[in-house]
């Protein structure tokens, strides 16, 4: 059967005998607000004005960075300069596709009254996620285990700015196969954790700001020391309690790139209260023999009571970099 996989919002191996990362971090497990704005405006889709779709260059996830010689970072600054050109018949627009600067021609059209452009444009992107890590030497944070992505698109949210901030799981969406559930949260905007510098395929890093206690540390493995057999997950699934249960490791890949741990959970509380993994489980660190291995990643859509991870030294390195 052909087995189809989620984000839950992969193996670098150091040279031997080298850590490049710290042997001993800060155990996460709790749940993070995650904001980010974007570099520009990116176009993530296309409406009907006057009952046509205009036609332009621009595709989705491509990133209006200027209309006409004003720059443009925001949906506001778009729509402020977009009303300085009403009057012309077309309005050049600067943007970035795959990371080159390219130009295309667009107009305005009067509909009801109001001008309209035709896009469906977005300047951030607002989740929950989990913390996985802290690392106490340089106070830099690993969560997530994945990227971010823009949905409508599937590209990746390239970071202008961002932040990391508390929430409370209010609720909980049950998983069934083919339909992954999801943690619902309530959001601190106000109260923040740290700041978010990268978006990679291996997760978000930043600089953790709130305090912490730094004599909570945990062992990392490496991956040799990862065994199948037992482990044991660190989530919230009530305001901010991060609590541990129990999954059991079927499969290690020390060859994949980001899928390196599967397994499968056990824990009959959490299959009663979540029906297996669900969104915002992303990050949740694994631990297993008192050591810190890897974190949750993936869910397996047909199955959900099975997923994925990523080995925590891949995350350690990337904090690095």
């Amino acid at each position: 059967m052909k087995k189809f996989i989620v984000f839950l919002c992969l193996l670098f191996l150091s040279p031997l005998n080298v850590l490049a990362y710290s042997s001993e971090v800060i155990l996460g497990g709790k749940t993070i607000g995650i904001d980010i704005k974007t570099n520009g405006v990116m176009v993530i889709g296309f409406y009907k004005v006057n009952g046509k779709y205009h036609k332009s260059d621009l595709v989705e996830g491509d990133i209006i960075t200027k209309v006409e010689d004003i720059k443009v970072e925001s949906i506001e600054d778009l729509s402020k300069a977009l009303e300085s050109y009403i009057n012309s018949d077309e309005i050049t627009i600067t943007y970035l596709r795959a990371n080159k600067e390219k130009t295309c021609q667009i107009s305005l059209f009067l509909e009801q009254g109001l001008y309209k452009t035709g896009l469906y444009v977005k300047d951030g992107i607002t989740g929950i996620g989990t913390l996985t890590f802290i690392d106490p030497s340089t106070n830099t944070y690993g969560a997530l285990g994945h990227e971010i992505i823009e949905s409508n698109t599937s590209k990746i949210v390239e970071v202008k700015t961002g932040s990391i901030f508390k929430n409370e799981i209010t609720s909980i969406d049950a998983s069934t196969n083919g339909n992954p559930g999801s943690k619902n949260a309530k959001f601190y905007y106000g109260y923040t954790y740290g700041d978010v510098i990268k978006n990679t395929k291996y997760g978000i890093y930043g600089t953790y700001t709130d305090p912490y206690d730094d004599t909570n540390l945990i062992s990392v493995a490496t991956p040799d020391e990862v065994k199948i057999g037992t482990a044991t997950i660190y989530t919230v699934l009530e305001k901010e309690k991060v609590e541990p249960f129990q999954i059991k490791i079927t499969k290690i890949n020390e060859n994949s790139e980001i899928k390196n741990i599967s397994f499968e959970v056990t824990d009959e509380r959490l299959l009663k209260l979540t029906g297996g993994i669900v969104q915002g489980m992303s990050g949740s660190p694994i631990v297993q023999n008192g050591k810190l291995i890897g974190a949750v990643t993936h869910v397996i859509t047909d199955n959900v009571t099975t997923g994925y991870g990523l080995f925590i030294t891949t995350m350690l390195e990337e904090s690095e970099n």
